[in-house]
């Protein structure tokens, strides 16, 4: 793995959720995957539960061939992820 390149797909969602402009959010990547880093303040709950939406609408504009990507979202206090396009591996899983 090479963490300071990324794929094009990981790239092109970063841009997405970057042009969101969404105010105190810092998106970088992480390995293969993405890391939100959200002001302290944030509800963790409430992105949890608006996030397969927003991200399915978001996937709208990205017209590149789907690969699996993990988002880390973070607080300064908890975390969450959410895993876009598991791969098989992911899905037999029974963790």
């Amino acid at each position: 793995m090479k963490p300071d390149v990324m794929n094009n797909y990981q790239q092109k969602w970063i841009t997405t959720l970057q042009n969101a402009r969404i105010h105190g959010w810092e998106i970088k990547p992480q390995g293969d995957d993405i890391f939100v880093e959200m002001p302290h303040v944030t509800d963790l709950k409430l992105i949890r539960d608006n996030l397969p939406e927003t991200l399915g609408l978001m996937a709208l504009d990205i017209n590149l061939p789907k690969e699996r990507l993990k988002f880390i979202f973070h607080n300064g206090y908890e975390q969450f992820e959410y895993l876009l396009n598991p791969a098989v591996e992911d899905l037999e899983r029974e963790d």
